[in-house]
């Protein structure tokens, strides 16, 4: 069980797999509140830097789930560097219908709403790991602006306008799924750049020391097309954003 291959090779570096920094992370567990002891669930939980940090900083406990071996292990390494690999576990799985074997306090998906179907899906799924009272955390895309046409939507990596929703839309639609919005964090162009860039020179340095591997054409393409894509179209567009939600 493995995600592809591409993601692997692009993200292998990074220990946040999406547009959030250490520094978003620690705003975002600071407002939340988050007692000693409180128990977390991570779905799609990436290189855990999440549930290591707010393990170290808030005393938290926790388990992460996520399909790629080698982004779990490195959430292993990272707990073990922190000192708080007694709190967490990290499990190689599909995180697609994972429910906690013990209530949690907070139930995260940060940027794989994939697993469930949706946001509407990974709420109901998310819900039934929660301790009521408890607090969801859904990472999802947003327009920061409307893009113009359909072709600038497919420039940002969305399949059509469609796809994503306007910041007060998006907000709306916790509403209509019975949820209140209690706090939210979001991403700026600083870590979207650190996402997307820090990309290019894993790519390079992977290039030059796998010249002759299968995917070597496919890396080079993106190395060559990504920076100006990104910066006509993602920078420009595309905002994400982390949503703490309680169900009503």
């Amino acid at each position: 069980m493995d995600i592809p291959r591409i993601f692997t090779i692009t993200e292998s570096a990074h220990r946040i797999h999406n547009p959030f920094t250490p520094e978003k992370f620690a705003v975002l567990g600071a407002a939340l509140r988050l007692a000693s002891g409180a128990r977390v669930l991570d779905l799609g939980c990436g290189s855990g830097e999440m549930l290591c940090t707010w393990a170290r900083d808030h005393g938290v406990t926790g388990t992460g789930i996520d399909m790629s071996p080698l982004f779990i292990g490195q959430a292993k390494r990272r707990a073990e560097e922190l000192g708080v690999a007694h709190q967490l576990k990290f499990i190689h799985g599909d995180a697609a219908g994972y429910v906690a074997e013990e209530k949690v306090s907070v139930a995260a998906c940060v940027g794989a709403t994939w697993i469930a179907g949706g946001v509407s899906g990974t709420i109901e799924l998310l819900a039934r790991s929660l301790h009521a009272g408890g607090i969801i955390l859904i990472g999802e895309p947003y327009w920061w602006q409307l893009p113009p046409t359909e072709d600038v939507a497919k420039g940002c990596l969305a399949h059509a306008i469609s796809d994503f929703l306007l910041l007060p839309e998006l907000l709306a639609s916790f509403g209509q799924l019975g949820c209140d919005v209690v706090e939210m964090v979001l991403a700026d162009q600083d870590g979207w750049d650190r996402y997307e860039a820090a990309k290019w020179l894993t790519m390079r340095r992977w290039l030059e020391a796998n010249p002759a591997d299968e995917l070597a054409k496919e890396v080079r393409a993106k190395l060559s097309s990504e920076p100006r894509r990104y910066a006509t179209y993602t920078r420009e567009y595309l905002g994400w954003g982390v949503f703490a939600l309680m169900l009503r």
